[in-house]
């Protein structure tokens, strides 16, 4: 079963710390595949925000505390939001995986070949590349993997990084827009 989760976060660090949040409180192992989802304005409220899903064994109950929007319910301003989230992971159709099996394996330098055969990512992308990297490719992890579903395969997209190596194409605190001119 997957699990729709909308409180209406406003930013994707806000909608991780409730992912890891909902899994400590319904006791699932902490490498369960939960995602974040961007929400459009008007789909669930005013603005654009982001949402989360959750694969669960089964049913289950929400947690106490703030009032979650789950993908089943059916009424409720985030309701939809929540349906979206579950609906996108179940399809496998889109959402950025922030756990999963293997996450915590993908520390420091790994090669292609490790992210695919000691976590749950089922393809490496070098972005505007056509051919997939070869297996002992090193990729650059700063600690920070997040693949993205992407033709219903679990996949990292990568780009280059210096003496040769890749690193995921999502850095792990990247500059605000405007930084540098604001």
């Amino acid at each position: 079963m997957i699990l729709g989760i909308d409180t209406g976060a406003r930013t994707v660090a806000e909608a991780e710390h409730l992912l890891h949040t909902v899994v400590r409180a319904l006791g699932l192992p902490g490498d369960t595949v939960g995602c974040t989802h961007f929400v459009p304005a008007g789909l669930a409220g005013e603005e654009p925000h982001v949402a989360c899903s959750l694969a669960v064994p089964g049913p289950v109950e929400p947690p106490p505390g703030p009032s979650w929007a789950l993908g089943d319910a059916r009424t409720g301003p985030l309701a939809a939001g929540a349906a979206l989230a579950a609906a996108e992971h179940a399809a496998r159709r889109s959402g950025r995986v922030v756990t999963y099996p293997g996450r915590d394996l993908l520390a420091g330098t790994v090669t292609v070949g490790t992210i695919l055969g000691d976590s749950a990512i089922d393809r490496v992308l070098l972005l505007a590349s056509p051919e997939p990297p070869h297996a002992g490719t090193p990729v650059l992890t700063s600690d920070h993997v997040r693949p993205v579903w992407r033709d219903g395969l679990m996949t990292l997209l990568t780009m280059p990084a210096a003496g040769g190596r890749l690193a995921p194409a999502e850095v792990p605190n990247p500059t605000p827009c405007c930084a540098d001119h604001a």
